[in-house]
């Protein structure tokens, strides 16, 4: 028991009371559920920063089996992702999966970073959304230990004419191995150029790149079927009316 502080991602917010709070914060030692006393009244210190996708500094009261935010500071809000319905959706959707891949007690600095990373260049700039979202995906994976084997064909070990990915074996394959291999996408050299950016390059530096909207589509179809293989679900773009 006792208080701490530590910054932190609302990824959920329900109400609780007639005034209450219980929201799902992210930090980057975990996931944790906290109550949020009188954050839904009008002169409340609490209701800014404890708003669905505010990044802020949270200090915590941890009870026996609880948690409550004594105080707080909004750092980044996201304020164009607000303003607009499109960037809206796929923020929701990025932090959706978040949500279901984090938990209590868990290392997750590097999801916090990727999420965070996501929703500024979502809400920041005019980049392809489905082009966000695919890079999103995939280096979530590979933060998760699913980081695909790209410098070779994984049957044969050969390293030229690459010009498939096998969403079983999580890696890339010749043009041979690839037609025998049913789980495997066809993919253009770009589109290989950009799995082997994603997978590798620093985290600040991962959305510095644009491709042609060919890619761009294999891209989106080949990490959502990643993304649903490796997680044993089939995620939905949220629609908005």
């Amino acid at each position: 028991m006792g208080s701490f502080k530590t910054k932190g991602i609302i990824l959920s917010e329900n109400n609780m009371g007639d005034f209450d709070k219980m929201v799902t914060l992210l930090t980057p030692s975990g996931k944790i559920g906290c109550a949020a006393k009188g954050a839904r009244r009008n002169n409340s210190a609490l209701m800014a920063a404890t708003q669905y996708m505010c990044f802020g500094d949270y200090m915590i009261y941890k009870g026996n089996n609880s948690y409550k935010i004594n105080s707080c500071e909004t750092i980044e809000v996201f304020y164009n992702i607000r303003t607009d319905l499109d960037k809206l959706k796929y923020a929701v959707h990025i932090s959706k999966i978040t949500n279901d891949v984090t938990d209590e007690n868990q290392n997750t600095y590097r999801i916090l970073q990727l999420i965070l990373n996501t929703l500024y260049v979502i809400s920041e700039t005019d980049k392809n959304l489905d082009l966000v979202l695919s890079v999103f995906r995939l280096r979530l994976l590979c933060i998760m230990g699913f980081k695909p084997q790209i410098d070779k064909c994984s049957s044969c070990n050969k390293n030229d004419n690459i010009k498939y990915f096998s969403i079983r074996d999580n890696s890339v394959k010749c043009e041979e191995c690839g037609r025998i291999d049913k789980s495997s996408l066809n993919i253009n050299i770009t589109t290989y150029d950009a799995i082997k950016y994603i997978s590798s390059v620093n985290a600040k530096k991962i959305f510095s790149f644009d491709i042609p909207e060919e890619s761009i589509k294999e891209l989106d179809l080949l990490t959502k079927l990643y993304l649903n293989e490796k997680l044993e679900k089939e995620y939905r773009m949220e629609e908005f009316w």
